[in-house]
């Protein structure tokens, strides 16, 4: 399996992160895919890479809420981890007009100056959209030129916008909220070939049923896949196969 979206190097993890990956190594996770937050990460970041090189691999870009006045430096910065170091993907960048509405004009620049860096240096892009889908695919459709690939991590989004992000080019990242009693993807996804579809837990947060509201981690992976097995009707290896196949064409 590959974690597409797993923020290792939060303090969250600071007392047992060794134990998380080697508790999801023994689940069978081959690959932990962490995308930045912006500057005041960077540092355990890279140190995390440095720790685990066989297995960790990093992204660069400004996570639409550390959007804020000084967020030309934030990009500055993401822009030179690209050019310095080996970054997989740009992200994880996107829109987010659930906590602030205020900087949604540096949101739409910052958003799109990253999806222009990423076609700038062939890598895909791991997309955050937070009550902002109009928005985002709205600056999706004047940026797809054919080069632009990637995620809309954490997807929550109605069946027609699932769509619309795969007509885009994107695949949907599906993590603990396809085990939530309200988190509604599971209605449709039955009519989304798993084609479309990559793994990720999003750790620390949003971590599957019966864990949800405690510390998520990438071994509850395991749960994901077996909600999707359900919902596809298929077995776990098969869903395991297909995601990370996919995962695999967009990040390496």
């Amino acid at each position: 399996m590959i974690d597409t979206h797993i923020h290792l190097y939060s303090e969250k993890y600071d007392h047992d992160r060794g134990e998380v990956i080697r508790r999801a190594q023994d689940a069978g996770v081959k690959y932990f895919l962490n995308p930045a937050i912006d500057s005041s990460y960077t540092e355990a970041m890279l140190k995390l890479q440095a720790e685990y090189p066989d297995c960790i691999r990093i992204m660069s870009g400004v996570h639409p809420t550390s959007v804020k006045e000084n967020y030309t430096g934030e990009l500055a910065h993401a822009e030179a981890l690209l050019e310095k170091h080996s970054c997989i993907a740009v992200g994880e960048i996107g829109m987010d007009l659930y906590w602030d509405t205020s900087r949604l004009a540096e949101q739409k620049d910052a958003f799109r100056v990253q999806l222009r860096w990423a076609k700038q240096l062939d890598l895909p892009v791991s997309i955050h959209t937070r009550d902002a889908f109009d928005e985002v695919f709205s600056i999706l459709e004047e940026e797809q030129d054919g080069r632009l690939r990637g995620v809309m991590h954490c997807f929550t989004g109605t069946h027609e916008q699932a769509r619309q992000g795969i007509r885009l080019g994107l695949h949907l990242g599906i993590g603990g909220v396809v085990t939530f009693k309200n988190g509604r993807i599971d209605r449709f996804l039955p009519d989304i070939d798993p084609e479309y579809l990559v793994l990720e837990t999003d750790g620390p947060y949003l971590a599957p049923t019966p864990y949800r509201g405690k510390r998520n981690e990438p071994a509850y992976l395991n749960l994901i896949v077996e909600k999707l097995a359900a919902i596809y009707g298929i077995p776990a290896r098969e869903i395991i196969r297909i995601t990370s196949e996919n995962a695999g064409k967009i990040f390496f």
